[in-house]
């Protein structure tokens, strides 16, 4: 078949990008032809809260990318959809996290589709966004209603999704992130992120937003407070960074914390994940999350809120607990995952649990509803 996956990839960093390379790779393996059409333009920098959208890392070599999107350029739209159209792709794949792509997306599967090959298919992270915003609905509706079928994450991803359209869609969960390599030793991975060897590690992983719920760990930590144990918080922050640092101050928590506010490159993700011996994510929303995947390859035990499709990715009691999204649970499970072998009976156990998260049956599930969506038109 001839597809093409549009939406981040290189120069642009972050999951999102690894996640669109990955299924390349996946379908190429399968002896497919794959282009991969990736933004020129992605967001304003008025509107990126971070400090770059891109990467430093060289272009993968065994991989096709043109930067032709431009999301805020309705004429770009247009000949991207007339190009498509004329390209007869049997597949377009569109990786949607936000109502922001939504004009730019909904154009270009509009016209692309008029040519009565192309399928859009789409594997969806979200649909209502976790920060709200007037347009969202109607962005909504204008591209999801543009869409053949999808591949869904979370239950909570799926209810949303009926609300808009009724065309096939198929749930596989998050696949598990297997390019941050293997993990390290311990004590090398503290030296390495200039940690101290004397303290344990619990650890808050991903770039920080509101709805993230820092602010409840902080709180459960200061609840909290053990002796030989610190906090370790890595990730930019996408909200006011001050407001943080102040609930740091208030709390009393400044020597209790390792606070390592940057961009996470991927070529050190691995020593975060490595020195601690818990992941936290105290989530007050989610739909799922990266980080849950990344903690599943390095058999990280983790804590998470019963939000979102978070309780269908971690079994409460199998790889990790999960908890209430208050202060007061948060604390509760932090003392109950370190207590006896609790740790070391979790990680025992995510050889067995991880076998649930193969790109492999990622891509299976997406062109099985480019099947259906074929068979619907039949």
């Amino acid at each position: 078949m001839k597809i093409v996956i549009l939406g981040p990839a290189h120069p642009y960093r972050g999951g999102l990008a690894s996640i669109m390379h990955t299924m390349a790779r996946e379908y190429q393996r399968r002896g497919h032809e794959v282009k991969i059409y990736t933004f020129t333009v992605q967001y304003p920098s008025l509107l990126f809260p971070g400090k770059t959208q891109y990467t430093d890392s060289p272009a993968p070599e065994d991989l096709h990318i043109e930067r032709v999107v431009n999301t805020i350029n309705p004429i770009n739209w247009i000949r991207l959809g007339y190009r498509l159209k004329r390209e007869c792709p049997d597949m377009i794949l569109m990786k949607y996290w936000t109502p922001f792509m939504a004009p730019c997306f909904g154009t270009v599967a509009r016209i692309a589709r008029r040519n009565g090959v192309t399928k859009v298919i789409c594997q969806i992270d979200n649909v209502e966004p976790h920060e709200h915003h007037f347009v969202d609905k109607p962005f909504n509706r204008y591209y999801l209603r543009a869409v053949d079928g999808f591949v869904y994450m979370s239950e909570q991803v799926h209810s949303e999704l009926t609300a808009y359209t009724s065309v096939p869609a198929i749930f596989s969960p998050h696949p598990m992130f297997e390019h941050f390599g293997s993990a390290v030793e311990s004590l090398e991975a503290k030296r390495r992120l200039g940690l101290d060897s004397n303290y344990d590690y619990t650890l808050f992983f991903g770039l920080i937003r509101d709805y993230k719920g820092l602010d409840l760990l902080l709180r459960a930590w200061r609840r909290w407070m053990p002796e030989r144990r610190r906090l370790l918080i890595a990730g930019e922050f996408y909200a006011s960074r001050e407001k943080y640092l102040s609930l740091i101050d208030e709390l009393g928590l400044k020597d209790s914390i390792i606070l390592h506010d940057h961009f996470i490159p991927d070529d050190d993700v691995r020593y975060y994940f490595s020195a601690a011996d818990a992941l936290v994510l105290p989530y007050r929303t989610a739909t799922q999350s990266g980080v849950t995947q990344i903690a599943y390859n390095f058999s990280l035990p983790m804590i998470v809120t019963r939000v979102g499709g978070l309780a269908e990715i971690v079994p409460d009691g199998v790889v990790g607990l999960c908890c209430e999204p208050s202060e007061e649970a948060i604390e509760a499970a932090m003392q109950r995952i370190y207590e006896g072998d609790t740790l070391q009976r979790m990680k025992a156990n995510f050889a067995e649990e991880r076998k649930r998260f193969s790109w492999e049956a990622m891509c299976d599930k997406l062109l099985e509803v480019l099947s259906l969506a074929n068979r619907s038109n039949d």
